[in-house]
């Protein structure tokens, strides 16, 4: 499952790797590439989109509704 989120609080290469390295510390097997221009988080995955959410919230990001 693709699973595409807007993380308004990327503010740089740094976050993407945060949170890239946050989502695959929970699911190793994750494809998460993170589009810092457009705050775009786009993650394939067997997980939930509430268990990503949640993973990226507690790396200290705001995911928007």
């Amino acid at each position: 499952m693709t699973i595409q989120l807007k993380v308004p609080t990327i503010a740089c290469d740094a976050c993407a790797k945060t949170i890239t390295k946050a989502i695959h510390n929970q699911y190793s097997q994750a494809n998460v590439n993170v589009d810092v221009a457009k705050k775009i988080v786009t993650v394939e995955t067997d997980a939930s989109e509430n268990s990503i959410k949640q993973v990226i919230e507690d790396a200290g990001h705001t995911v928007e509704q």
